[in-house]
């Protein structure tokens, strides 16, 4: 087997593999020999007729395929492992033939490569830095949440429904009259406040007693997705079965205590620690995105489109990770945003595209300023995770995977990148902000539209669920 590696436009090259007569004629009696089975001949039972009998009856490159395929797998990657100095693939090659006949075949494979950045001004850029600051309303605010997560769910009786109960419905819809699909529902829970029926619909819930039947009266936004009831006036007859409330424990010892500190004092200054530790992660990793989008103003580089939508893949398993932690599938997401989840995807594309420019942009910058990760300091870090999980560090090493230890080498390296960074060029400090208990504002979701159903939820962007899991370490 001989081959030829050549960089093609848009960040491609070009392999041109080429089998000797030899390698070609080994590989069709291979293929022969795994599929000969497949084939039936007058006169032999199948899989028993020879090789040429077989070329006779379908003809003689009825096994060029299977032989393809098969040099294809073991030769590619291992091309590609030969050549990984000079060129990274990062998709599937576009495959073609160039020759095939008795005396050998010739395949071409067009592979999308990691493309070369070419970098712009990297040093003397003034960056705007952001600085998080806790505050005495954040870790309140945190307290509650997690006296939230502690509270006692516990049935109400004797008043009205309000705001921020639970409460068990029955409601059906109509419009003209007439009853529309997805508007009826029977023992549905619906938290009062939480926005996820249609406008108006719980402010008139709210106020109902246990056992108590009333009409509501909506108005479908103009932009609904269902083409039949867009500004469509309906009404809801809806019926409470049931109302519950969320009792929060005390802010006293005992809850203190419950949560691993001695007092109250002792416990909030746990939390504004925790706080502040997020506070100062999220500082950072904003200097840090800023520094890469000022530096990527004069980066160019040819990204593959196998680049982008690999990434793109990657952020909506985020978004479906996300769903799953509101308890929603993504599909029902889909239908309530109305796309398919190839056109959901593209909502990424751009987004993914400056990602992956980011990434380039960091790896080229390691590369050219030569950063490397010391044994010294990767067993430092090892050491530290093996501390948090009450381990020796030897011990701990040995239960690693050696992707484990590539991960903390890069993290190392794109560390001292960052301190370069921040070093050789004009920091300028942005006003304080708010940390917001330490973690961002949930974005908005991406469609505003209601589902065909009154009982649709709202999910969160993946941003937000990211948070509500730092929220709960």
């Amino acid at each position: 087997m001989k081959y030829k590696a050549q960089a093609s436009e848009k960040s491609t090259v070009t392999i041109k593999i080429t089998f000797s007569k030899e390698e070609w004629e080994q590989a069709n009696q291979k293929a022969y020999m795994q599929t000969r089975g497949r084939y039936a001949v007058n006169g032999f039972r199948k899989g028993k007729a020879p090789k040429h009998v077989i070329e006779l009856n379908y003809g003689k490159g009825v096994f060029y395929e299977d032989a393809l395929n098969n040099l294809y797998s073991e030769h590619y990657y291992n091309i590609l492992d030969k050549e990984a100095e000079n060129f990274t693939a990062v998709g599937q090659p576009e495959l073609s033939v160039e020759k095939i006949d008795e005396d050998g075949a010739v395949l071409v494979a067009v592979a999308p490569v990691k493309p070369d950045v070419k970098l712009g001004d990297y040093k003397g850029i003034k960056i705007e830095k952001v600085e998080y600051n806790v505050t005495d309303a954040d870790v309140d605010a945190e307290l509650k949440k997690l006296q939230e997560r502690n509270a006692r769910t516990v049935n109400v009786e004797g008043r009205a429904a309000e705001n921020g109960d639970s409460v068990v419905i029955d409601f059906s819809g109509s419009v003209d009259g007439v009853k529309f699909e997805g508007g009826t529902a029977e023992r549905h829970t619906l938290v009062l406040g939480s926005h996820s029926f249609i406008e108006g619909f719980e402010e008139q819930v709210v106020g109902m007693n246990i056992g108590e039947e009333k009409d509501i009266n909506v108005t479908f936004p103009e932009d609904y997705q269902a083409e039949t009831l867009k500004g469509k006036p309906a009404v809801f007859t809806v019926t409470v079965n049931k109302i519950t409330e969320k009792v929060l424990p005390a802010l006293d010892e005992e809850f203190a205590k419950k949560m691993g500190s001695d007092s109250v004092d002792a416990y909030r200054a746990k939390v504004r620690e925790r706080l502040e530790k997020n506070a100062a992660s999220r500082s950072r990793n904003e200097t840090e995105n800023a520094i890469v989008t000022e530096i990527a103003k004069g980066a160019t580089a040819e990204i593959p489109d196998a680049m982008v939508e690999k990434q793109e893949e990657y952020s909506m398993q985020r978004m479906e990770y996300s769903l799953m932690y509101q308890g929603i599938r993504l599909d029902d997401y889909l239908k309530y945003v109305g796309q398919t989840r190839d056109e959901y995807k593209k909502n990424f594309e751009e987004e993914a595209r400056r990602t992956v420019l980011h990434q380039l942009i960091v790896e080229k910058l390691i590369k050219e300023l030569n950063l490397t990760a010391s044994e010294e300091e990767i067993a430092e870090k090892v050491a530290e995770q093996a501390a948090s999980v009450g381990k020796e560090a030897e011990e701990y090493r040995k239960t690693m995977d050696p992707r484990q230890l590539e991960y903390i080498e890069g993290d190392i390296k794109v560390t001292k990148l960052f301190d370069y960074l921040e070093a050789n060029n004009e920091m300028v400090k942005a006003a304080p902000a708010e940390t917001n208990g330490g973690a961002e504002k949930p974005a908005k979701a991406k469609s505003t539209k209601k589902s065909s159903s009154a009982k649709a939820k709202k999910p969160a962007d993946d941003k937000a669920a990211d948070d509500q899991a730092e929220e709960t370490k």
